[in-house]
């Protein structure tokens, strides 16, 4: 009888081993699934002169050796039979080397040249006028820097992330109303809706693009803050499933998981800057004016960092 129990008990704890590792199959399948239905990879074209002309999967971020690089986030409002714009123009550069990360916008007025286009124009019509490879490229020209990744966000899919991540804590500088909501001054904690409505309001903002600008980074960096707590695959699954219908960038599932592992840590150690410009009206049309010393400003601060 006892040689019968421990054949039993042998025999369970080996079935309950080959169903952990089934499901963990399925859970990797699954993530991976979604991770490809994200993937959208762009065709670089070599039309700027950049020290580094790494991404594109031409050269490509070494992740297992922690690499720095370079990502532009773009957050867009598209509808039927219209591509949109890309009204929040945000670049990443992460270094896991000095455990850092800076983050700023590029205000969607500023005018730039439009690399494939032949103008000189607000640089979120680049993404109106040739999608995410015009965006990349016209971007990289204004700042002469390497962009290594995109991610494109749809913003009401931005949304549904915040909620999945349990909401986003803000420090309001001033109270104000923006489409029928309240928001007040100081520590507030928003819902996704809310964190979209928080992020647009600009006209009653002192600071006007800018404020907004400051709004919007603080509320990528609640939401990277809040992604270092996905600790396990159940949960990486269920936010990729979510987002994919909202998302497209050129990380690869290998990539997603060398992130996810290697760098983490960036995350608690996000420096946030701003680009300095003045308004400028051309034609009737407003643009934000950025100079060249500001341009080489940012390109050098930039270039410091991924070494």
């Amino acid at each position: 009888m006892m040689r019968l129990g421990i054949k039993i008990t042998v025999g369970a704890v080996v079935f309950m081993v080959v169903l952990l590792l089934g499901y963990s199959v399925y859970l990797y399948l699954h993530v991976k699934s979604a991770a490809e239905e994200m993937y959208e990879p762009r065709e670089p074209i070599k039309t700027v002169s950049i020290t580094d002309q790494r991404g594109g999967g031409d050269f490509p971020v070494e992740m297992e050796n922690k690499e720095a690089f370079n990502a532009l986030i773009l957050g867009v409002d598209e509808r039927s039979n219209d591509r949109g714009r890309s009204d929040t123009i945000i670049v990443l550069s992460v270094n896991p080397a000095k455990q850092s990360m800076l983050m700023f916008n590029i205000p969607r007025d500023t005018r730039t040249s439009i690399v494939g286009h032949g103008t000189e124009d607000k640089i979120n019509h680049a993404y109106a006028f040739g999608g995410v490879n015009m965006s990349v490229q016209s971007v990289e020209k204004l700042l002469d820097i390497p962009i290594h990744y995109y991610m494109k966000v749809n913003m009401e899919g931005f949304a549904q992330v915040i909620d999945m991540l349990g909401g986003v804590d803000v420090n309001n500088p001033f109270a104000f109303d923006y489409e029928g909501r309240r928001f007040e001054q100081g520590s507030i904690h928003l819902d996704g809706e809310a964190a979209l409505g928080f992020s647009r309001m600009r006209y009653d903002d002192p600071k006007g693009d800018l404020g907004r600008n400051d709004r919007q980074r603080e509320i990528i960096q609640q939401v990277l803050k809040n992604t270092v707590q996905v600790s396990n695959m159940f949960q990486f699954e269920y936010l990729l499933n979510e987002v994919s219908a909202h998302v497209r960038t050129d990380v690869t599932f290998d990539e997603m998981k060398q992130m996810f592992t290697n760098y983490r840590p960036v995350l608690d150690h996000i420096d946030s800057i701003e680009i300095k410009g003045s308004g400028k009206k051309i034609d009737g049309i407003y643009y934000y004016m950025v100079d060249q010393a500001e341009r080489d400003r940012i390109h050098q601060m930039i270039m410091e960092h991924t070494r």
